[in-house]
């Protein structure tokens, strides 16, 4: 009969992988061959990147980037958690008009719909506000007055954000367990209490992630505001190049402003994610709290 050798007596050794320290002396040789092709390169006239990267008109259309991607991701928000509910609502009509909202903004491109918001005042040359079917008007706008590069853009961003965002919070709404609603139903909360104190507690664990995805995409789609004459990131690199015919140079600076802002992005996405995935204890120890008040007390 053969002996099983002692536990302390076998010796794991691992085999060699000459091929992975191959590929990564390649990987490691391409990377510094590229930056140094990069630097070394007088055409990129690194200078004049220098001399932009903190430029006034660079940095105002840095703001202005900021401020659309914001706006449009806390509106894109509220839209999509109003649109999510009325798709789990009973009511076939709210159910049918959530259904048309998402389908109509998710099927055509945003770049349709912002050149369309930019030009709507060809369709309504005035946007009143009054009783609807001919009556009384009781505000009254010119389009093209109310309508500016910025409001078109806002529009654009924010509709078609809350289309997707409606997406991502039903998903995260289905992903509560129907018991929890069942539970705090049966202790006399409304509808509106159990989605407010049991059910979005618990479901931000799944939306957070592709919300901070979806903010991260967000800043750069702004850059798509530049066909309507926008004033953000893009189109203010755009303007100036198209004086002194820098393009490459311009649009290195744009784009190093991005990555800079998407990093920053990607940092707070981190540490919200962590802030949201402490565990079930804590998240059951909030929704125990807010069902306090109606009567629930934990024998735990």
């Amino acid at each position: 009969m053969t002996k099983t050798p002692d536990a302390e007596t076998i010796r794991a050794v691992r085999p060699p992988r000459p091929g992975r320290w191959v590929a990564a002396g390649a990987a490691v040789l391409a990377l510094v061959w590229l930056a140094y092709t990069i630097i070394v390169n007088e055409n990129l006239h690194w200078d004049v990147i220098g001399g932009y990267l903190t430029d006034d008109r660079i940095l105002g259309g840095l703001w202005v980037t900021i401020q659309l991607t914001v706006l449009s991701m806390a509106i894109g928000l509220a839209l999509g958690v109003l649109t999510a509910v009325f798709q789990l609502s009973d009511s076939p009509v709210l159910r049918g008009a959530a259904a048309l909202y998402t389908w109509f903004f998710r099927g055509t491109p945003l770049l349709v719909q912002l050149i369309f918001w930019f030009n709507i005042g060809l369709v309504f040359p005035e946007i009143s506000f009054g009783i609807p079917f001919d009556g009384p008007k009781l505000i009254e706008f010119q389009a093209n007055e109310l309508i500016t590069p910025f409001t078109a853009a806002l529009l654009g961003l924010a509709i078609n954000e809350g289309a997707y965002m409606a997406e991502i919070v039903r998903a995260g709404i289905r992903a509560v367990d129907p018991g929890q609603r069942e539970a705090a139903e049966a202790l006399g909360m409304s509808h509106t209490q159990v989605l407010r104190r049991v059910v979005l507690p618990q479901a931000m664990r799944v939306i957070i992630p592709p919300t901070g995805n979806q903010f991260i995409s967000m800043l750069k789609t702004t850059s798509m505001v530049s066909v309507i004459a926008g004033a953000e990131l893009l189109t203010v690199a755009q303007r100036i190049y198209l004086e002194n015919f820098e393009v490459i140079a311009l649009l290195i600076v744009a784009s190093i402003w991005y990555l800079v802002l998407t990093t920053i992005a990607s940092v707070g996405q981190h540490f919200i994610e962590r802030r949201f995935n402490r565990g079930y204890d804590g998240l059951t120890r909030r929704v125990r709290k807010n069902l306090n008040p109606f009567g629930f007390r934990s024998t735990a």
